[in-house]
């Protein structure tokens, strides 16, 4: 068998504009609650894509940590590949996947920090050796080896014995705020369901369903 003889039948669900909230930010919540009560492998994972201003593209996956009506919440390293870009760039997209429900959603939006006490609570909520990791990683950076890296880790925990790191000004948190989120529901023959949710000039949203 070849890659290209690789397919599958999706036949679970279909979507129909009657089926879906007319806010999506509520259909995300109900795609997502259904994900957790399938027992899907993280479900909370989503591919994160960026670009620099001229257009080259980079992405990777990275853990929802928010959702409300003002967008789609992660955090990571401001120095970073991706750090850098959204500065300069300040455009992303999301994609989350669910095989196992035969499911995608897109999000297209502009990214916005959130404001500092949000990240200091939410770092301080983070495991201990998530917080030593954020504070000792130079993500995307170049180095010699993972002794290194180890090290560093090594340090801080040394010199933070009552485990009260302080949150590092390069690290904190990002909120995607859309203007397009699409609903994707494989079907068979791929013929596809997509609807996807447009944002107008006055906030209000427009469902509409694409061509598979």
């Amino acid at each position: 068998m070849t890659v290209a003889d690789l397919r599958k039948e999706y036949m679970l669900h279909g979507l129909n504009e009657t089926d879906v909230d007319a806010d999506p930010f509520r259909q995300f919540r109900a795609w997502f609650d259904q994900a957790l009560a399938a027992g899907l492998p993280e479900p909370n994972a989503m591919t994160l894509a960026t670009a620099t201003p001229d257009g080259r593209p980079s992405a990777r996956m990275v853990l929802i940590k928010g959702v409300d009506e003002r967008g789609f919440m992660f955090y990571t390293n401001y120095e970073s590949r991706k750090g850098h870009e959204l500065s300069d760039n300040p455009y992303a997209a999301l994609v989350f996947y669910w095989p196992e429900l035969e499911r995608q959603i897109r999000i297209e939006g502009q990214v916005e920090q959130i404001a500092s006490a949000d990240s200091d609570a939410y770092f301080h909520s983070r495991p201990l050796g998530s917080r030593l990791g954020a504070a000792a990683s130079r993500q995307s950076q170049v180095i010699e080896d993972r002794a290194v890296l180890e090290r560093r880790v090594q340090e801080l925990a040394a010199e933070y014995l009552d485990g009260q790191i302080p949150r590092p000004p390069h690290w904190g948190g990002y909120r995607v705020v859309p203007f397009a989120i699409e609903f994707w529901q494989g079907r068979p023959s791929r013929l596809h369901d997509r609807l996807r949710y447009r944002r107008l000039d006055n906030n209000e949203w427009w469902i509409e369903r694409l061509s598979p």
